[in-house]
């Protein structure tokens, strides 16, 4: 988009000022259910167009990355006909936005512990990212099946096992080699983490990469997120004074 035109269609918005990546905790399908009368399933099938908007409209603007928090480790825990519903959702999601994510030269990146999810389902996500392995316009990664305290032991184990193996020494671990062998050690961190539905927690959602982001929660139900209220979160994350535990110079003289 010329910078013409998205001073015309985000006037709210700087350019300069947007978010490298954006993390978000979709939260609130089962309430917005249960609030119509409807099942839980109802609710994540809604769902969908919420993801659509929040895609669209990153790519639009120009967020690089965009990293959406789908299935925890915990969510296994749900009854299995919800499970069952969820891994068949994500299935049908994927085919019917795979020629959109080409189209919009969006590359799809998954972290979590996929080897967990249903064979077909698997399969699905793995042709959706071969076939937009080579796109450059924006990542879009899915957290499935996905627990930062897992991630983080995960790569514990696979530095205690280099270093083992004379491949990384002990000096060499600093915060960022940590980084490295993380889920997202090819991204960098999300300068903004939403989460919807009024709740005020991170959920085991990406500990270690959060620590400098801006927190932004809302009382919208995910299926009721729109294109409005991301736009208008953003105006807001752009008029936060992000210092990363620094204090202004101004404030010496």
């Amino acid at each position: 988009m010329s910078s013409r035109l998205f001073a015309e269609t985000y006037p709210e918005l700087d350019p300069e000022k947007l978010p490298a990546h954006v993390a978000v905790i979709m939260d609130g399908n089962g309430r917005w259910a249960t609030r119509r009368k409807l099942s839980r399933i109802n609710g994540h099938n809604k769902a969908t167009d919420a993801v659509r908007a929040t895609v669209r409209v990153s790519r639009e603007i120009g967020i690089p990355y965009l990293t959406l928090y789908a299935f925890s480790t915990e969510n296994w825990e749900r009854p299995k006909e919800e499970v069952a519903a969820l891994m068949l959702l994500l299935k049908k999601f994927l085919r019917s936005e795979e020629k959109e994510l080409v189209d919009n030269n969006i590359r799809l990146n998954a972290i979590g512990q996929i080897d967990r999810l249903p064979k077909d389902s698997r399969k699905v996500l793995d042709h959706a990212m071969a076939v937009t392995r080579d796109n450059t316009g924006m990542v879009l990664t899915l957290a499935l099946s996905y627990g930062s305290r897992d991630e983080i032991t995960k790569a514990v184990r696979n530095i205690s096992s280099d270093v083992l193996n004379h491949k990384v020494s002990i000096d060499s671990i600093s915060p960022e080699l940590i980084s490295r062998y993380l889920d997202t050690g090819e991204m960098p961190d999300p300068d903004l983490v939403i989460r919807t539905s009024g709740e005020m927690r991170i959920s085991n959602f990406l500990m270690w990469q959060i620590a400098y982001a801006e927190l932004y929660f809302t009382e919208t139900l995910w299926p009721d997120f729109n294109e409005a209220e991301f736009i208008a979160i953003l105006k807001k994350y752009q008029q936060r004074d992000r210092r990363f535990g620094k204090v202004p110079v101004l404030q010496y003289k």
